[in-house]
């Protein structure tokens, strides 16, 4: 077996984020554990991911920690705080929003 990775969803409880975690399980991606991320309020919200239950936690400068890939589906001004928490963390970034668009710093 390959290597598998610890992936987080910023805005899983979201529709885009379903869809992540759905293509995720689709395409068989080899995550090792899948942490759900969101506001708040959506801390505590049971997701499933590849047949298991998962506890949403609440999305936090602190919440990268161990994390391989994040991925952000939570809104432009969402990624603009937190996405750099992730890069600081060692976290392969990959933003859904157009909060990195046009800056020339980022890749695409």
């Amino acid at each position: 077996m390959g290597r598998e990775y610890r992936v987080a969803v910023a805005g899983a409880t979201g529709a885009v984020g379903r869809v992540m975690r759905g293509i995720l399980e689709e395409r068989g991606f080899p995550v090792k554990e899948l942490v759900a991320l969101a506001t708040a309020k959506s801390a505590g919200t049971r997701l499933q991911y590849a047949g298991e239950e998962i506890i949403c936690q609440e999305l936090t400068p602190d919440s990268f920690k161990g994390i391989d890939l994040a991925l952000f589906s939570a809104g432009g001004g969402t990624s603009l705080k937190f996405a750099p928490f992730a890069r600081d963390a060692g976290c392969v970034v990959v933003d859904n929003s157009s909060a990195w668009r046009m800056d020339p710093e980022v890749p695409l």
